[in-house]
């Protein structure tokens, strides 16, 4: 059963400019194991947690240190989840995540699906 769907797009060029006029931003938003990673692959991870917040109903005081979006062996990405963003999870009965993220020119997006 389906609890929720997200979808995200991310203005790359835009994203850029928002991380260099505020250093603590890719802090605040990702991971230790996300921060190597180029713009462009930022932005698509920033919409995957988006698209990951509006499947769960944007639950109050998510806190974005919380998911990490990984990539398995097959190039296929998959969300982790740690402290508010896995007990808002256990709390909507989600076991299973579908993610794909895409970027084109200066677009990335991401969709996902929440099941039971």
């Amino acid at each position: 059963m389906i609890v929720g769907i997200g979808v995200d797009v991310v203005e790359v060029s835009r994203f850029r400019k928002q991380l260099e006029r505020t250093p603590g931003l890719v802090d605040r938003l990702f991971t230790p194991a996300e921060r190597v990673l180029n713009t462009r692959s930022l932005a698509a991870r920033f919409a995957a947690k988006e698209a990951i917040a509006k499947a769960l109903g944007a639950p109050v005081g998510m806190n974005w240190q919380d998911c990490t979006i990984c990539v398995d062996d097959g190039g296929d990405p998959y969300p982790e989840f740690t402290g508010t963003v896995a007990a808002a999870a256990e709390a909507k009965g989600v076991k299973f995540w579908h993610l794909s993220m895409s970027h084109d020119g200066d677009l990335a997006t991401a969709m996902v699906v929440a099941e039971r």
